[in-house]
């Protein structure tokens, strides 16, 4: 429920800017732009460096255990992670472009684990390497002097390479794809193009490895599973371009 507020807050304010953008555009400017030719280009490349949140959303079904525990998970706060990424953008016409931005996201997640009976705690450290490689469809408003924003909607697959630990009491499965969408605007600097953006990904898929064999000897710690019918991820991306 929070990430579609958020999500909804996000589409007021693109919304509010990129109406202002088109009034702003009626207004003459005269001054000198900077790199007045570089989105004619058919192909444009660069790279990011930013920061990520990832988050787990998980979904209880009332187990109860033989010994009358009912467990319940959850993420009580973000661990912003680190990214980085290449830049390819295809040029389509003179508002749309398609961007494919291949890189990798570190980051760690701390999960609480809670007996409603009896208050026992327990926690687990889930660490990440993730290959990623998004493919969105930007959409550029009209240019305002050295200023222009944008939108952009995708996928963005990701695949976990980190190593797994046999007996941890959740694991994660190790690939996923997201739906993302996002804002940003383009400043156009003297020597180079600069974009600061924000996105909003949620994860298609349920996350949550079922299949435990390295707990065949331990069957009691299968009741974390069990407590969870699936587990998605969302992620708030924030990332600086350099093109």
């Amino acid at each position: 429920m929070q990430t579609r507020r958020n999500i909804s807050v996000f589409i007021c304010i693109a919304l509010m800017i990129f109406s202002g953008s088109a009034t702003l555009n009626a207004q003459r400017n005269d001054k000198v732009l900077n790199r007045p030719y570089t989105d004619l280009r058919h192909w444009h490349m660069g790279f990011s460096v930013g920061l990520f949140a990832p988050t787990l959303g998980f979904t209880h079904n009332g187990y109860v255990t033989e010994n009358g525990e009912t467990w319940f998970m959850e993420q009580p706060s973000y661990s912003p992670g680190f990214c980085v990424n290449g830049l390819f953008d295809l040029r389509l016409n003179e508002y749309f472009s398609l961007r494919f931005t291949p890189g990798m996201y570190f980051g760690n997640r701390t999960i609480k684990m809670r007996d409603n009976i009896s208050g026992t705690i327990e926690q687990q450290d889930i660490k990440s390497t993730y290959i990623v490689m998004p493919l969105d469809l930007k959409y550029n408003a009209i240019r305002l002097h050295n200023v222009r924003p944008y939108m952009l909607t995708g996928v963005m697959p990701v695949f976990d390479v980190a190593k797994r630990r046999n007996r941890d009491l959740l694991q994660l499965k190790s690939s996923d794809i997201l739906l993302s969408i996002g804002f940003g605007c383009d400043l156009y600097l003297p020597y180079f193009k600069f974009a600061p953006e924000i996105k909003f990904c949620i994860g298609l898929t349920d996350l949550l490895q079922r299949n435990r064999p390295d707990l065949d000897d331990d069957p009691d710690r299968l009741k974390f599973t069990q407590s969870l019918s699936k587990v998605r991820q969302q992620m708030v991306v924030l990332t600086f371009y350099f093109e």
